[in-house]
C-alpha cells in the first residue's frame, strides 16, 4: 500500500515511524491560515484536511495522511511562535493558565474515494511560570515551530501541571490512536501486514 503523509514536519514524521511501516514524506501545498472567525476545532479540521487533499490530487492511489494542530486559551488561537519574543510573550499568556489542543488527522485516497478524518481535543494545565524559568526553557528547547512554544517529548513537560485527553500522541502532532483505527478502515491494520 502506497502511504504518504503530507508533512514537512519532523515530529509527525517520528511519531509515524511508531507504528512501523514504510511511508513517505510529501510536503503540501496550502497555506495554514485562520479563517475569519474560525474556531480553532474546525481549523486544525480544515487544515489536515487541506492537507491531505492537496498530496492525494497529486498521488490519487495513495493513502494519504493528513494532520495540523492548533492550540488556544479560551478560544483565541496560538499559532507557532516563530521566534524567541513571540514565545516568550506565549508562555507568560499560559503561565497558570489552562490550553486547549485540538489535532486533527485526515486520510484520504481519492481513487478509493476515501476521505475521514477525527480532531483530538486535548488540555494542558501550565504551571506558573516565572520570567528565569521561562527565557531557560526557551534558551534550552527553543520550541520556536510548535504551537503553544513547547515540546511535549522534551523539556516542554516540566512545564504543566497536569493534562487530560485520550491520546498523548495528539498532544505531539499526530493522534496515533485514531489514525490507527482511520488506517485500518482504510484496509492497513497495523498488526496485520
Amino acid at each position: 500500500m502506497n502511504i504518504i503523509l503530507a508533512s514537512t514536519s519532523p515530529h509527525r514524521r517520528r511519531l509515524l515511524e511508531r507504528l512501523q511501516f514504510t511511508f513517505r514524506c510529501i510536503p503540501p501545498e496550502i497555506e495554514e491560515v485562520p479563517l475569519s472567525g474560525e474556531a480553532p476545532a474546525m481549523m486544525a479540521q480544515r487544515l489536515a484536511q487541506l492537507k491531505a487533499r492537496s498530496v492525494a490530487e497529486r498521488y490519487p492511489d495513495a493513502v494519504v495522511i493528513g494532520s495540523d494542530q492548533v492550540a488556544s486559551i479560551e478560544g483565541a488561537i496560538l499559532g507557532k511562535p516563530g521566534n524567541f519574543d513571540r514565545a516568550t510573550t506565549q508562555l507568560q499568556n499560559c503561565s497558570g493558565r489552562d490550553v486547549q489542543f485540538y489535532t486533527a488527522v485526515a486520510v484520504v485516497c481519492l481513487d478509493r474515494n476515501l476521505e475521514q478524518f477525527h480532531v483530538e481535543p486535548f488540555n494542558v494545565r501550565f504551571r506558573t511560570l516565572n520570567e528565569v524559568q521561562i527565557a531557560n526553557y526557551l534558551r534550552l528547547e527553543q520550541p520556536y515551530d510548535c504551537a503553544g512554544s513547547f515540546k511535549v517529548e522534551g523539556l516542554g513537560i516540566v512545564l504543566f501541571e497536569g493534562m487530560t485527553g485520550n491520546d498523548p500522541t495528539s498532544l505531539e502532532g499526530l493522534p496515533l490512536i485514531k489514525l490507527t483505527e482511520l488506517l485500518a478502515d482504510a484496509g492497513l491494520d497495523v498488526l496485520q501486514r
